[in-house]
């Protein structure tokens, strides 16, 4: 019975164990899920200057996505701290326990055996030497019996057998005695050992089994309720997930790429028809071929001769430029604006830094003893130079709004593209460089070549 109990009780513990190894392998898997996706959002996730900044409502989308889905890898590694602290942690510190009780439950129930087996040595001890004494006695017996029987015996030889079987007789007395008084004792530790120690043990171990299943039913509680309390952040997430979804909205993002793209220039009109032999004289005017006039005797602007070169088609080749000068006024002014904002947030950086040094340079000269403020001075000076960059890197921006690239009075320009309605008109320097001007900055005459095209200037 004891050996069964002993192999139960052990068994009891290391089925805890194997449920506390099984718990330790979860929340590993989910330490390593959660990392996961953390790796897997910041893959993922843009890594873009201001200019890149997103403003489709499908990236958007995506990258709410991508937050929540972090805030969600967040809750898997709060259900792996939890496993480990509350299950893991809390089922190793019971199991140590449990070894402790159970080693002292077993020397109890040793310790109380080896007092029994003690007491039943006592006792057959007793009952040995109380077999011996008989037996002896009895021997003494028949010698004293037959010598007094004997005729030939003499008296001293039967006094002496007489004597040896009164003293084999008192020694059976006293082992007889001393063997009562021990089976007593036997049977009596013998009832405390199976009535009231051994039980005992027996109740304390049941008790001991009793609450290590107790525990594992907690602790198969407390495993699921560290899921269950995540769930609503989870499904928060979930729902954050769908809302994203919702915010697609393909028309907004094809208002996006309208905006970013769009030249603002109209549709080039007709190719006007060039008239090569207007300086040949016509002797009939219906035959004639001039080209056409409007009231005042001035052409038809629509009809002026004038280069095509350059144009700005939508299918075409894009031209290769490193600055803005090919883009239209709008979107020309839209990216230089853009630049100088970020420009000035540099600068505000760098302007607060200064301010930062300057005053942790004050606490130095007021208490030498927290650092020496001369330290400060290389930082400052260098501070300062990325400021005046900047203020160079902003005038220089701002001097290319094309409002500022002014037409010297009374220049000579030549015009590659009348106003189409938004104020600007395209033209050429002599030395070949090409831009806009406001149209109310020009006045716009026609020259004739030696050809006879009409030209614009």
């Amino acid at each position: 019975m004891t050996n069964n109990l002993d192999k139960h009780s052990q068994w009891g513990i290391d089925f805890l164990e194997r449920y506390a190894k099984f718990v330790k392998e979860r929340l590993e898997i989910e330490q390593a899920y959660a990392k996961q996706l953390r790796s897997l959002v910041k893959k993922y996730c843009p890594k873009r200057s201001k200019d890149d900044e997103p403003r489709f409502t499908s990236c958007l989308s995506f990258y709410s996505i991508l937050n929540e889905l972090n805030d969600y890898a967040g809750q898997r590694e709060v259900v792996a701290e939890e496993m480990g602290h509350k299950v893991y942690g809390e089922l190793m510190r019971y199991s140590q326990d449990l070894k402790g009780e159970r080693k002292l439950h077993l020397q109890e129930g040793r310790k109380t055996q080896q007092y029994l087996d003690q007491c039943w040595k006592h006792m057959d001890n007793s009952k040995k030497k109380f077999e011996r004494e008989c037996k002896e006695a009895e021997k003494s017996q028949l010698i004293y019996e037959r010598l007094d029987s004997d005729i030939n015996a003499t008296k001293s030889e039967v006094e002496k057998a007489k004597s040896q079987l009164y003293l084999r007789q008192h020694m059976v007395e006293e082992s007889k005695n001393e063997y009562a008084a021990q089976l007593q004792n036997f049977n009596s530790e013998q009832w405390k050992h199976f009535n009231v120690a051994i039980p005992q043990i027996f109740k304390n171990l049941q008790d001991m089994d009793e609450r290590r299943t107790v525990k594992l039913g907690e602790m198969y509680r407390s495993f699921a309720e560290v899921e269950r309390r995540v769930i609503p952040i989870i499904s928060k997430c979930l729902e954050g997930m769908v809302t994203a979804a919702k915010n697609v909205d393909e028309r907004r993002d094809s208002g996006v790429v309208v905006e970013s793209f769009k030249s603002g220039f109209e549709p080039p009109g007709d190719f006007p028809f060039e008239d090569f032999s207007q300086n040949i004289q016509r002797t009939g005017s219906d035959g004639t071929i001039g080209t056409p006039k409007t009231e005042g005797g001035k052409p038809d602007p629509k009809h002026a001769v004038g280069r095509t070169k350059n144009k700005l088609w939508l299918f075409g080749k894009k031209p290769k430029v490193k600055d803005l000068s090919h883009l239209p006024p709008e979107q020309r002014r839209k990216k230089l604006q853009q630049r100088i904002d970020e420009l000035n947030k540099e600068l505000q950086k760098e302007m607060d830094q200064r301010d930062a040094l300057n005053k942790m340079k004050d606490v130095y000269e007021k208490n030498p003893q927290m650092g020496d403020p001369g330290s400060l001075q290389p930082k400052i000076s260098e501070t300062i130079c990325n400021m005046e960059k900047l203020r160079s890197e902003i005038h220089k921006n701002e001097v290319t709004f094309p409002e500022d690239q002014l037409i010297v009075a009374n220049e000579v320009l030549y015009v590659i593209e009348i106003d189409k309605g938004d104020g600007w008109t395209r033209i050429r320097k002599q030395g070949g460089e090409e831009g806009y001007v406001p149209t109310s900055y020009v006045e716009i005459t026609l020259e004739k070549n030696r050809k006879g095209a009409v030209t614009y200037i």
